[in-house]
């Protein structure tokens, strides 16, 4: 069973002061996301990303479609026990220490009491908050915030959790503090969807990803498949400090680096590289397809698009 549904979810506003019109925030969404992924939603500032999980979460109505969350209608309150969500800029209340926090939002998430200290004090070692528990928030570095975030979305042990531009102001420590704990809540059976900008972070983390631009969805599939559809070339690695005429001949761009010559070829010449090595008795090390990075897939689908959104005008 998936863990997530989403069945033509679409929403349009109501934009202007006088003579209002209609602005479709988000065309026909569907997607799906298998239970126990890690799922980045990725696409510009103002692609559609947060509206989506507003949507998913409740706190907007759809103008037509629908989801389904762990079998269940979305809507179904016995959904929301099973999901955490972290907001794009959550906002605490600057005196409370963060136990304090994580106390409170146990309450409100109904963590029975017998439970919630011991479930207390487990969230703040697993987002590394133990030593600063008794320390006040408006303390806290941008990145410690994002900690007490996730803590707040994990704290009743939910089944799936949603994050919001989770690396969003983050410098490179944090980043790689909240992908080691995304990693974490995968290791523990639970589904991760987050929305996000930073297609480094998405490339390292992600099982899947979609992308949205404008409100429209443009692509979606292992980031090992979309990037392997984009580029046919072999980097091939041989021992030796020259390269040698009949290589060049192919129209190889060679880099020579102390005693390897490192070529990139089109994987049609794969063949024709290796009999010319071999005739000059040179030692193949290594042959590598390359892919293309998920950077460039993202902007080669969002290029397509402007050309397209272009033609049609």
């Amino acid at each position: 069973m998936p863990a997530i549904e989403i069945l033509g979810l679409e929403k349009t506003y109501s934009v202007g002061f006088w003579r209002k019109r209609l602005k479709l925030a988000l065309h026909p969404l569907s997607l799906t996301v298998e239970d126990g992924e890690i799922f980045g939603f990725l696409g510009p500032n103002g692609a559609g990303k947060t509206t989506t999980l507003k949507l998913l979460m409740g706190l907007v109505f759809p103008s037509a479609g629908s989801a389904r969350i762990l079998g269940r209608e979305w809507t179904d309150p016995s959904v929301k026990a099973q999901i955490g969500f972290l907001p794009e800029q959550p906002y605490f209340y600057d005196y409370l220490t963060a136990h304090e926090l994580l106390e409170y939002y146990g309450q409100l998430s109904g963590v029975p009491a017998k439970q919630r200290k011991q479930r207390v004090e487990h969230v703040l070692d697993q987002v590394g908050l133990r030593d600063v528990q008794g320390v006040q928030l408006r303390k806290f570095s941008k990145g410690m915030l994002q900690r007490v975030g996730i803590g707040q979305a994990i704290l009743h042990d939910p089944k799936i959790v949603f994050f919001d531009e989770p690396m969003s102001g983050l410098d490179p420590i944090g980043r790689r503090e909240v992908r080691d704990l995304m990693s974490q809540l995968k290791s523990e059976g639970k589904t991760v969807f987050f929305s996000t900008h930073i297609l480094s972070d998405a490339e390292t983390l992600c099982d899947r990803v979609a992308i949205i631009h404008k409100g429209e969805l443009r692509g979606v599939g292992a980031v090992e498949d979309l990037t392997s559809s984009v580029q046919g070339t072999v980097e091939v690695i041989w021992h030796g400090s020259q390269v040698p005429a009949s290589i060049k001949a192919l129209g190889a761009g060679c880099h020579v680096t102390g005693d390897r010559v490192r070529a990139t070829i089109n994987e049609s010449q794969q063949d024709a590289i290796i009999d010319a090595l071999r005739r000059e008795r040179l030692r193949l090390i290594a042959i590598t397809p390359v892919r293309t990075s998920l950077e460039a897939y993202f902007v080669e689908k969002l290029r397509r698009a402007e050309t397209t959104a272009g033609s049609t005008k």
